[in-house]
């Protein structure tokens, strides 16, 4: 069982969290975000913000939903505390005779060894910035969610091959190598 909701979430010099009507919001340097506390969160969890410190606690201790909301709703805070004052970032790269990406505007676009180029929109609040070849690139966001949405939406255009050790890859991502045929 985790105990990610014992521990109140601290927030540092110039992060700012207020409860509003469904929704916690935090502000910081970066930008702004808000935790959802939709009905049927509210009801399982009680969040207080008392200075610098966002506590969580069940209303129920013991239902399972409720402790299971407890420490989701906490963990859900703190990535937007450090979103708003250090963002989040992943790295990727790609392995492929011919395979490169470019950022152009909003328009992100893949060359995987497909008929077509793939183009994406990239979404409101992310950045995509390109490594020093044309196989690398990073995407950063305040938002947590946002960029691991982002990319896995790209790692699964081209998953990594684990014939060919070819692909769309994150950085310290293993794949574990097959043998082929044998003759």
């Amino acid at each position: 069982m985790s105990r990610a909701g014992k521990y109140p979430v601290k927030l540092t010099d110039g992060v700012v969290a207020t409860l509003a009507e469904n929704k916690l919001v935090i502000k910081g340097p970066k930008g702004e975000l808000s935790v959802p506390m939709d009905t049927k969160n509210s009801a399982l969890v009680d969040v207080k913000v008392e200075g610098a410190v966002v506590s969580v606690s069940p209303k129920n201790a013991d239902d399972k939903d409720s402790r299971a909301m407890w420490g989701t709703m906490t963990r859900n805070i703190r990535n937007a505390a450090e979103g708003v004052t250090h963002g989040f970032s992943k790295a990727m790269y790609m392995k492929g005779v011919g395979y490169k990406a470019s950022v152009s505007g909003k328009k992100f676009t893949l060359v995987v060894g497909f008929s077509h180029d793939v183009v994406m929109e990239i979404p409101d609040g992310l950045t995509v910035t390109m490594g020093d070849t044309p196989t690398e690139f990073t995407i950063s966001g305040i938002d947590k969610c946002a960029v691991g949405l982002f990319a896995d939406k790209i790692h699964k255009i081209r998953k990594a091959d684990p014939y060919k050790a070819k692909g769309i890859f994150y950085k310290g991502e293993k794949v574990r190598r097959k043998e082929g045929k044998k003759k």
